[in-house]
């Protein structure tokens, strides 16, 4: 099974036709997962934390100003207490992992609604505990034994996320330079296999810091790529172009 850098915005992106589609094409063209594994932007908590592992695990509504119907929508996946046992195994004695009752946050469920739109696969988050790249990476090597058990591995986010800097709020907003300038640089490590170069991205790469003003929607790309069987070995994208200006570059590691 191989593992996913996505992007996943804000719940009005459930209305965008695009994006909808490429995601659910990603969704198709993988293996059926047994189980789901995410990493989220919108949950850093050291130490490592598990969501609540029972069937309909609740969601936790992490926006404001959105339509009503947003708040209503519901994803009741089934008990996901199996993979916590797995993933807790998969840990340190030094480092165990904390169980939680939290539920999934958008980061989660807003693009599992749409690649497995059924909820009928058991879908566990794991909370982000550091933004140092090598050490998210070192998580995702852990980790990558799931994969041989169908375990689907996601890190979520958004490839540039400098909302503060947006001037046209508009889905088909041109994309300010910064923007494009950083998914360009991106892209091309991407494509080269070269986590050295990312892992610098705050030093290295174009746009910053107003690609990235706080790093939480880039960083879980780390733990993807640590889940590879080369963590040097290039990605491929499976979605680019923009959103209101900003990336939605999502990639595979095999």
């Amino acid at each position: 099974m191989p593992s996913l850098y996505i992007g996943h915005g804000a719940p009005m992106l459930l209305d965008d036709a695009l994006w909808t589609s490429q995601l659910r094409s990603i969704a198709a063209d993988l293996p059926r997962p047994k189980a789901i594994l995410i990493v989220s932007a919108h949950w850093e908590s050291e130490p490592i934390t598990l969501s609540a592992t029972g069937a309909n695990t609740p969601l936790i509504y992490d926006f404001g100003g959105f339509d009503q119907k947003f708040y209503e929508m519901e994803y009741n996946s089934p008990d996901a207490s199996a993979l916590a046992t797995l993933v807790a195994s998969l840990m340190p004695t030094t480092e165990p992992v904390h169980q939680s009752n939290r539920g999934l946050d958008h980061g989660a469920w807003v693009p599992l609604r749409v690649m497995y739109p059924d909820a009928d696969i058991p879908v566990l988050q794991l909370s982000m505990p550091t933004h140092d790249p090598i050490k998210l990476m070192e998580l995702g090597k852990r980790l990558a034994p799931l994969r041989h058990q169908g375990v689907l591995i996601i890190g979520s986010g958004f490839m540039t996320h400098g909302l503060r800097y947006l001037r046209e709020w508009s889905p088909n907003a041109q994309a300010p330079g910064w923007s494009s300038e950083f998914d360009t640089w991106a892209a091309e490590a991407l494509a080269n296999g070269d986590v050295d170069t990312l892992s610098k991205f705050k030093e290295l790469a174009p746009g910053m810091p107003y690609a990235h003003p706080t790093v939480e929607h880039f960083t879980p790309l780390f733990v993807a790529l640590g889940t590879g069987a080369q963590v040097d070995a290039p990605s491929k994208t499976l979605i680019d172009g923009y959103f209101m200006g900003l990336s939605k570059r999502s990639i595979l590691v095999a």
